[in-house]
């Protein structure tokens, strides 16, 4: 029997210090081994949102740690490692360069291949992590940095459909929740906060609705949840309540609207597939308005959702390890020269050698 890969894998992207150990057989089924993640939410909360020095020096400060809890839960050793992942980008590039240092440093005393991992190809590919899910399929990536559809026709095959052309999603949601005056992170607390308004108060836009591609757009959204709040002056808790519930409405009816259209490109590309999956990555996917609109779309248009649980759709190293491994049966491994990047677009990842396709043969 073929022994399983392993690999340790480290992310340092943004403001969660994590470290894990995960396994891939030889049929290309996975498990976690471990996955410990610190999560820097307190040091953050008093501005507002992510300060990038404080983030890269708490990873400095815990990333050794974080590794060797990984390490020790996984009940393996160095040298039973088949190699050492980390994010390399796109990310907050001093955090970036803390969690990739640690991998290269790693893998050079114990001889092991080195894989910068894009850490938009962890969130592609974590679906593969829980479950057979068959190449290509449709990816919404949905965070509070990233807002697009990738049609994923493989590993490192990767093909943009749409994005925004502003505010991410979750960049939107905080931004509300802050003109409102809730905390930070502002996602779970303008949607809690929803659940007790009326959807229907406030008559808000839905950004591109009805445009013939399916690209993203929240600025003009957020700038009229800001206006109406100047307008209502000083705020009751209803008056919150509804403008939290009136934003959540035309995001999920401007994503129904989106989400139509990169199901129409993505069948044009694959005509063939019948029941492709649908996968929703990235931590505005635990938003269960947004999933409801999902799960409705995927019965209208005949696709297979599937949705990570939540903890494997925040910033976890177990998708960095995953991509690891996905890479590393395909032979794919990087020099340990390679450089930390602060943007590096999903569609830019290298590809191993695929057959020619409608979409896209050379990512």
């Amino acid at each position: 029997m073929t022994k399983p890969t392993l690999i340790l894998g480290i992310e340092t992207s943004c403001d969660e210090t994590a470290a894990a150990v995960v396994a891939r057989d030889g049929e290309g089924r996975g498990e976690i081994l471990s996955n410990v993640v610190l999560s820097q939410l307190k040091e953050h909360a008093p501005y507002g949102g992510v300060v990038p020095e404080i983030a890269a020096r708490a990873h400095v400060e815990h990333l050794d740690r974080l590794v060797a809890q990984a390490m020790a839960e996984s009940g393996t050793e160095y040298k039973n490692l088949s190699g050492i992942a980390a994010t390399a980008g796109p990310g907050l590039l001093g955090g970036v360069i803390v969690g990739l240092t640690m991998a290269k440093a790693i893998a050079f005393a114990h001889g092991k291949p080195l894989v910068a991992v894009n850490h938009l190809e962890g969130h592609a590919l974590t679906a593969r992590l829980l479950q057979a899910v068959e190449f290509p399929y449709l990816l919404l990536l949905i965070s509070g940095g990233h807002t697009q559809f990738q049609l994923v026709g493989g590993v490192g095959k990767y093909h943009r459909l749409g994005t925004t052309i502003d505010d991410a999603l979750g960049e939107a949601f905080d931004k509300v929740a802050k003109l409102l005056g809730l905390g930070y992170p502002g996602g779970p607390q303008v949607e809690a906060l929803a659940r007790r308004g009326n959807a229907s108060r406030f008559a808000f836009p839905r950004p591109l609705k009805g445009r013939k591609d399916c690209n993203f757009s929240f600025s003009g959204l957020k700038t009229a949840v800001r206006e109406t709040v100047q307008d209502l002056g000083a705020l009751s808790g209803q008056d919150v309540a509804d403008v939290c519930a009136s934003f959540e409405a035309a995001v999920a009816e401007t994503m129904a609207d989106r989400l139509k259209m990169a199901v129409h490109l993505f069948r044009a590309a694959h005509s063939a597939v019948e029941h492709p999956a649908f996968i929703v990555a990235g931590g505005v996917a635990a938003n269960q308005k947004l999933k409801a609109v999902f799960e409705a779309a995927a019965a209208q248009h005949g696709l297979q959702l599937i949705v990570p649980p939540a903890k494997l759709c925040t910033d976890n190293a177990a998708m960095i390890a995953w991509a690891g491994a996905e890479r590393l049966a395909l032979g794919l491994t990087d020099p340990l020269d390679f450089a930390a990047r602060a943007r590096w677009p999903l569609d830019q990842v290298q590809a191993p050698v695929y057959g020619s396709g409608k979409l896209g043969a050379k990512a």
